[in-house]
This record gives structure tokens, sequence and C-alpha cells, in this order.
């Protein structure tokens, strides 16, 4: 479809979408793939025609491997000829932030002096998307080691606006069908925060729960990959793949062969059939969110009320969510500092302003500080139900700023599972999303989170298409 007429800007919006059709989602594709109906071949050339469209304006992309991810989808498609099929991801189009190495490809992290810095092997989350039948498309663009300092590209649903950061290239990619999905990596909001911006969903595990091998160092104690795709039943498809535990949603008898039609919406559905108990913090997240995501959260917290969600606020003196985020950055600051002490040494004139500054602030981190926040964390995080909270502040704020990482900062603290979704449009027409966090004391597990987030996403869409009948 083609609008001549149209401006590039207007055309390429009126493309997007917060609701995707099945078509569109990892879930929907491979059950077209498994049912003969469509190829890992054709799969792979609809993201090409979406980078021909998207590209040269939204820049996600720091090298797209053509060559080698359509022999792979051809590889993929024999074995599919052959009766063979590797699972949900079979034939699945991946962007890997780059942070993440990819074998033969540069991993430059945003970094001038790294651009001929080839990986010499995969990632091991990298590793188990091939395994998994994923097609490694290309390296999505990060900013600059994965800080906040602004990144090239731009949110498709304004070009004038940032698509967050640090998974700036994963989100955006994802959200323009240029890929299906991407790996992104969190410290503060870097997964969570672009996903909210561009209007798509992201999952950032509980700490320790996806391996960091093969990714570049930001904060040991609270980096974490993981994906950003459309819809939370599309993360739940990929987390099964990269969870170290590989427990499987699905059954082992689960039929992943050609020809049978994979599990639909309505089936999945079937194990979340419980609406989720949630717990609202009220003050913190209040005083710091738009006016327009309060009254778009509300509206969201109603609707799943209303289908039998249980929901209650939080004690306001429950959690010291401004102590946290000081603590956060305490933290990350002087842990960014030992990560980068040697090439900071070298290169200090080639890092960008707030990376620089920030580890420029972790060297005059006090060790009894330091240790005294990690304290903080291990005695201080225990929530027994789901926290929802508004994903951002608000909708996504100029190119100056990756946005503000405050809704997203105290969760990856205390290393607990997140997962967000998209829930409206502001005035402007741009993203708004919602997100639930899990405690990280094994109560509720990853797996868990993504169902409840399963819910509440289904909830929501049921709504959303019933009001536009």
């Amino acid at each position: 479809m083609t609008w001549p007429n149209a401006p590039a800007e207007e055309r390429h919006q009126s493309m997007l979408s917060l609701y995707p059709d099945q078509s569109e989602t990892i879930e929907g594709t491979g059950e077209a793939l498994r049912a003969g109906k469509t190829s890992c071949a054709a799969v792979l050339q609809k993201c090409l025609d979406q980078i021909e469209e998207w590209e040269p304006n939204v820049k996600a992309w720091v090298v797209i491997d053509r060559e080698a991810a359509k022999e792979q989808a051809r590889e993929w498609d024999e074995e599919l000829a052959q009766g063979k099929c590797r699972g949900p991801l079979h034939g699945i189009p991946f962007g890997i932030k780059d942070i993440i190495d990819v074998k033969g490809l540069p991993t430059v992290c945003g970094f001038e002096p790294w651009r001929d810095r080839i990986a010499e092997k995969d990632a091991t989350v990298v590793e188990q998307l091939r395994d998994a039948g994923a097609v490694i498309l290309g390296k999505t663009v990060t900013t600059q080691f994965a800080w906040i300092d602004p990144p090239v590209t731009r949110n498709p649903w304004n070009l004038e606006r940032t698509p967050g950061g640090s998974s700036s290239g994963s989100a955006a990619a994802v959200a323009t069908g240029m890929c299906l999905a991407a790996m992104g990596t969190q410290t503060g909001g870097s997964i969570i925060r672009p996903a909210s911006f561009c209007g798509v969903a992201g999952f950032k595990p509980r700490h320790g729960s996806i391996s960091m091998e093969g990714i570049l160092r930001f904060s040991e104690s609270f980096d974490n990959p993981g994906p950003i795709a459309r819809t939370v039943s599309d993360l739940r498809l990929v987390a099964d793949t990269l969870l170290v535990d590989h427990r499987r949603y699905f059954p082992p008898w689960f039929p992943y062969t050609v020809g049978t039609a994979s599990q639909t919406v309505s089936t999945a559905l079937s194990i979340l059939r419980v609406p989720p108990k949630l717990l609202r913090p009220r003050g913190f997240f209040e005083r710091r969110a738009d006016p327009e995501m309060l009254v778009a959260f509300d509206k969201a917290l109603s609707i799943l009320q209303a289908a039998g969600a249980e929901i209650n606020d939080l004690d306001d003196d429950a959690i010291d969510f401004e102590s946290v985020l000081t603590k956060h950055r305490t933290v990350m600051a002087a842990e960014a500092a030992n990560e980068h002490e040697t090439r900071f040494a070298e290169h200090h004139d080639q890092y960008s302003k707030h990376i620089r500054a920030l580890v420029e602030e972790g060297m005059k981190v006090p060790a009894t500080r330091y240790i005294g926040c990690l304290r903080y964390c291990r005695e201080n995080c225990d929530p027994s139900k789901f926290l929802v909270t508004p994903a951002a502040v608000g909708p996504a704020p100029d190119t100056s700023t990756t946005g503000n990482p405050c809704m997203n900062s105290p969760f990856s603290f205390f290393g607990m599972g997140v997962v967000s979704f998209p829930i409206a449009l502001s005035a402007e027409g741009l993203p708004l999303a919602i997100q639930l966090a899990s405690d990280s004391d094994g109560t509720n597990d990853d797996r868990d989170l993504l169902s409840a987030a399963s819910w509440c996403e289904y909830t929501l869409r049921r709504a959303h298409d019933a009001g536009s009948d």
C-alpha cells in the first residue's frame, strides 16, 4: 500500500499500530510458517522491504547482514521442507543490540575506536537464538556504551522525538517491522523506555535470568539482556528460549512440526484464566508522571479491574523510591568507572558527554557508600505481588535526550523482572505504556510475570477492539 500524495512522515505514521495483526507477530508468523502458508525467505524479505522503506529516516541499524540472513533463511526453509521445526522462533528475523557479540560482525558500542572490532564468536543469547531457528538480520543502534547520550536513531512515530535509549535501534526496528524481535539490554531503563516510546513490548528479566556472556558490561549488579517484540505473547516465546532454567511454557508434547497449527491466542490464554493481583505504588510514580500518562494509566487499570484483576495501593512508605534512585545511580556509576577505567584513560576525548560524566562521577564514589547501597538493595526488596506503574514519565520527548528512566531504575536496582506494553496514544499521537514488575526473591518468577502481563495485554486489547466496533 502506498500514499503517493502524502508527506513521507505522515505516510509512515499511518503504517504504525499499537495493536498488530497476527501476521505482524512472531506467534502469527510462526503459525503461517508451520502451516506452509509462507516461507522463511518470504518472511525475511518482508523485513528487508520494511528496511528499505524506513531505515533512511529512522536509522535503527549499525550493520545489516543481508546475505548471511538470506542464507540462514534458506537453510531453515530446507529444514521445514524435511518436516523439521526448531520451535516458535524458527525463521523469525531478529535484530541484535550493538553491545552484543555476533560472530563475524563488528561490536562497536557507539564508540568510534571500535569501528573495526569484529566479534570472534556469538554471545550466548545469539547462540541460543540461532539454535532455536532465528534469523540474525544484523546489529541495531545503541547509545554509546549503552548510556544516555542521544543516538542517531529516530522515533518512527515522530522523527523529531527520541526512540529512547539505550536499546534505541532495537525498539525502532521492531516498531517498523524491520525485524519481528530484537535483543536489548537494561541497566536502568534501556529496554522498557525505548519499547514504551516506540509502541512495542519489552521484557527485562530478573537479574541473572539470561546469560550476559558475550555482552559488554556496564554495571555488573544491574545489567540484563532482554527481548523487544510487538506483543507480550511474542516476548514469552523469546523468553522461553533464553531463560537459563529452560523450563518450557508449553508441555513437552507440544506439536512444533510442519503442517500442524501452533498454539493460537485462545488456547494460549487458557493458562491465563485467573486475573492477577496487582499492587499500585502511588506517591513517587504519580508525582513524576505526566498528567496525560496518568489519565491513560488510570483508564487501563479500570479496565483490568472490571475484568477481574485485584488492584490495591502500595503504602507510600513501603519503598523509598526517591532514595532508591540515588542508590542505583551510585552503584551504576562506580561499576561503570571500574569497567571503563583503562579505556577511558586511553580514549578520554572520544567518550560522549554523558558517559564521560558518569565515569568521572563513579571514580569518586567511596567504597563505603557503594557497599552500603548494595546492602540496601539486598535488604529492602520484598513485594509479594506484581507492581503496576506507568512505563515512562509520558510520551517520547525530543531528540536532545533519551528520556527520564526514573520509572524503570528502581526495578533495575532491585533486580526485578519487568514487562511493558503500550496502552494508548497521547494527544500528539505518541505511544504511552504500562509496566508490570515482579519480586526478585522467587515468589513470582519471570514466566509468572509474563503470564500476568499477557492477561493484562489481552484484556486491554479486547476492550480496545470492542470500543472500535
